[in-house]
């Protein structure tokens, strides 16, 4: 007999179907009249007729003809919501579906595994779990690793021994000792007590990389978890069942508890849960829609789950792997500016580089020849102004190396410690299955992810600092040679005005955004807990500011492109004609003023999108460019060059015709 989990007004119900001819709308009263008997005012309905209604699938949100059969129109145990006309949504319902719904209705089950061992999961791979591209499988060693560290805990709870966690409470209720009778309820209170969150649930590509990465560290095998136990969290994981995360409420120590403990509460079946198939409903009839049933918690295991860095840590990936990927296209957009701007390339000369040889200003130095140097990429621009009498350009153009290379530096740098805390096993206490016991320790406190993710906001922020500034120079004809606000009619029409007005607020709120979280702590658990990291503010603010720089960026990607229209017929280097190329696959000429807000979001999407972003676009030139100078491209030794084998620039002349001397 076929069974349908229905939505009405904040309520979930199951309605059997004992006939395969009843139809959606047969469905639908019968779900009303279920949802008001169970009322005590009957949810202010006099009768089931007079409820006027419409039915809609909670994945994807397509509309129900009423009249069609529900064997014709619905898989079995299928998820819908019946809306009621004249309902108002408060803004506390939980929506049957997350924002972005139309993202989810074209979810695909992932055919590709990764073999998670504890040790060897990268930012890269961490982004791409949460983006639903593959399962998770442990590794024979890890398989090995987790149920010898699960025997120390059977045999702590059979001898009765005092460990903090398994046989005692927790916090400030370390010294209470819980009798065995017990223990399994101990695990259960603690993971509904710490669901104490609050604001929005983090997005599904969110929730998931939280539970891979909770899988990866048990994986290690210090954490005391059964076998049994973690297999479940990954058929929930490889299901796409992603318990509601609120994203506020932890202090980065003891670990990320409350997000965690919420994640938690959906695997053991309570509090809501998300999957493609069923939106947001209770988790125990998500989980039993996907043939799940809810983790039942053995001791010890309860504190397994929740106590780490894991939320800190993969909304850090995230916001590292974004950093990276938008810092690699600032160059690209800068070099764009500096075509349209006529300014020279002398500043990216190797041997200016060599004389500071940080790995990052090199790069970004040797990226700029690779699209701009007129030996390779002949420009029309470059060559109308060859003679120019300017001697040097501003520092928003001249300095791109050492402004963006910092920031390459800076992200390396935090990469280098996601890595390191992804691969960490940071729960308390900690099992050594080797030694046959366990150790209280600290490594949940979240101050290394904390102190990286504030860095990282800093050092990225400086993106769109820099951008901001070639923006107004784009845009001010005083600067540029271009019409005022690149439109012609000006007055009749206002161009970039506020386009250039919305990249000087969020460079602003970027300023704010920017202040470090991990200066402050505040004392908790009564004063057990002493000392905070605050580190999952510094997570959330991290991507904000890296949003917001992706968005300056594409500002200047249009006002650069609509640049070049005042440049024409001259062309550009051929990677740029490229560049250009992509954006007006999107983005058409301002000719005269319209709509600007789609094109910005146009623009973001180039910069964000793997498949068609502008580094894929410009990327093959740069690599052919690094196979024929290969020895310009690798690391450059301080002691490399010597002044006095370098030519001083006298000022003769300014435009790119001194490409083809790099």
């Amino acid at each position: 007999m076929p069974r349908y989990t229905v939505h009405v007004r904040g309520e979930w119900l199951a309605v059997p179907c004992l006939s395969c001819t009843n139809t959606i709308g047969w469905l639908g009263k019968e779900a009303v009249r279920r949802y008001m008997k169970n009322k005590p005012d009957n949810g202010g309905f006099a009768s089931v007729e007079e409820v006027k209604f419409y039915i809609r699938r909670c994945k994807g949100l397509g509309l129900l003809d009423l009249d069609d059969t529900v064997e014709d129109a619905l898989e079995d145990n299928e998820f819908v919501e019946v809306v009621i006309e004249g309902d108002i949504m408060s803004p506390d319902f939980i929506p049957s579906q997350p924002e972005g719904v139309h993202l989810y209705s074209k979810y695909r089950e992932p055919e590709q595994h990764i073999s998670l061992d504890g040790n060897s999961l990268t930012t890269e791979d961490l982004v791409n779990l949460g983006k639903g591209l593959y399962k998770i499988k442990l590794t024979p060693e890890a398989e090995a690793k987790v149920q010898q560290s699960r025997e120390v805990i059977e045999r702590i709870v059979k001898e009765q021994t005092v460990v903090y966690g398994i046989t005692t409470g927790f916090g400030k209720f370390a010294r209470t000792v819980i009798p065995n009778s017990k223990l399994r309820e101990l695990q259960v209170n603690l993971v509904r007590s710490h669901s104490a969150g609050v604001g929005k649930p983090l997005s599904p590509e969110r929730s998931r990389m939280l539970l891979a990465l909770r899988i990866n560290v048990l994986a290690k095998g210090y954490s005391g978890i059964s076998l049994e136990t973690l297999q479940q969290v990954i058929e929930a994981f490889n299901a796409s069942c992603l318990p509601y995360i609120p994203e506020k409420g932890t202090v980065g120590a003891s670990g990320d508890l409350a997000p965690l403990s919420h994640l938690a509460l959906g695997l053991i079946g309570e509090g809501k849960m998300w999957s493609p198939k069923s939106g947001w409903a209770d988790a125990k009839y998500v989980l039993e829609a996907h043939g799940l049933r809810p983790i039942t918690l053995k001791p010890k295991e309860g504190l397994a789950l929740i106590n780490g860095t894991q939320m800190i840590t993969s909304l850090g990936c995230e916001a590292v792997e974004r950093a990276g990927a938008i810092a690699r296209q600032a160059d690209i957009i800068a070099a764009l500016t500096l075509e349209v701007l006529k300014g020279t390339t002398r500043a990216f000369d190797t041997d200016i580089h060599a004389v500071r040889p940080h790995r990052g200003q090199a790069e970004v130095a040797f990226r700029f020849r690779s699209l701009l140097d007129s030996d390779h990429h002949p420009s029309e621009i470059a060559e109308s102004h060859r003679f120019c009498d300017r001697v040097q350009d501003a520092y928003t153009m001249r300095c791109c190396p050492q402004v963006h290379g910092v920031v390459n530096d800076t992200i390396a740098f935090v990469k280098d410690i996601m890595t390191t805390e992804i691969n960490s096993a940071t729960d308390n206490p900690m099992v050594f299955a080797e030694r046959a016991e366990t150790i209280s320790g600290g490594n949940f406190h979240g101050e290394y992810p904390a102190k990286a993710l504030d860095y990282l906001a800093i050092g990225v922020h400086e993106l769109a600092a820099i951008s901001e500034r070639r923006i107004e120079r784009l845009c001010n004809p005083s600067l540029s040679e271009l019409p005022a606000f690149l439109v012609t009619e000006g007055g009749l029409n206002s161009g970039f005005m506020i386009a250039h007005c919305t990249a000087a607020a969020l460079v602003s709120e970027n300023k704010a955004l920017c202040h470090p979280s991990s200066v402050d702590s505040l004392s908790t658990s009564a004063a057990t807990e002493d000392h905070v990291s605050m580190g999952g503010w510094a997570a959330r603010k991290a991507l904000r500011v890296i949003e917001h720089v992706e968005q300056v960026l594409a500002i200047e990607l249009l006002a650069a492109c609509q640049g070049i229209e005042f440049l024409r017929p001259l062309r550009t280097t051929t990677p740029l004609e490229k560049v250009y190329d992509l954006v007006r696959s999107v983005v058409r000429p301002w000719m005269k003023d319209r709509f600007m807000a789609p094109d910005i979001e146009a623009a973001h999407r180039l910069l964000v999108e793997q498949k068609a972003s502008v580094w894929e676009v410009a990327k093959p030139y740069i690599e052919k460019y690094r196979r024929e100078h290969i020895p310009e491209s690798r690391p450059i030794s301080p002691t490399a060059f010597s002044l006095g084998s370098l030519e001083m620039n006298t000022g003769v002349g300014h435009g790119h015709g001194h490409q083809g001397e790099l």
